[in-house]
């Protein structure tokens, strides 16, 4: 997918291209949002399934399929309603604090969009070491928030000092819902298979 590549390489081009789109391809951007949603989702069941999470010395803890599908799924509906949380703040703020906000569609693609990076550091879920998985998920996050940094005041057409109050709330806000969903994450990876 080429806007990933634009997105790492001209993020400032990308998130101006998403200020414009119009309402025609709006579900072209909703559908890439759904794909990515689904690698960590989908390198978290391989890696699981297959591999195992190492947690120490050599110990793999394996989950059974039917397990990890179901676990999945949840995981999946929990990140997109996380974006879908994302995408609905930044709208209600916009709405409340400026007076030409974006549509919400046009917000959730924009925190799609802002993390990428850190959904596609879910790859490194294929081999789920717990330090491999932590050191890139953290420089997804970092990237993620670079993103959100130079992204709000092109997408909120606003002035810098503004748009670094808006995006330090903005990023204070996603980190707790990160936390949340890491813990969640957590409770159905390590206890769902006592679970279902």
């Amino acid at each position: 997918m080429h806007y990933i590549w634009n997105l790492f390489v001209h993020p400032t081009k990308k998130i101006r291209e998403i200020k414009q789109i119009n309402e025609s391809v709006m579900h072209h951007y909703t559908y890439c949002m759904l794909l990515m949603a689904a690698i960590p989702v989908i390198c978290t069941f391989i890696g699981t399934t297959q591999y195992g999470w190492s947690l120490a010395d050599g110990q793999y803890v394996k989950i059974a399929l039917i397990t990890a599908l179901i676990l999945g799924i949840i995981f999946y509906l929990i990140i997109l309603g996380g974006i879908a949380l994302m995408g609905q703040l930044i709208y209600r703020m916009a709405l409340k604090y400026y007076p030409n906000p974006p549509k919400l569609q046009q917000c959730n693609i924009f925190i799609s969009y802002v993390a990428t990076p850190l959904l596609l550091s879910g790859l490194i879920a294929l081999y789920p070491l717990v330090w491999l998985c932590l050191l890139v998920g953290s420089i997804g996050l970092v990237h993620t928030g670079y993103l959100l940094y130079i992204g709000i005041p092109i997408f909120l057409n606003i002035d810098r000092v503004e748009s670094l109050r808006f995006s330090g709330s903005t990023l204070a806000i996603g980190i707790l819902i990160l936390e949340i969903l890491l813990g969640l994450t957590i409770l159905l990876w390590g206890y769902g298979p006592k679970l279902f």
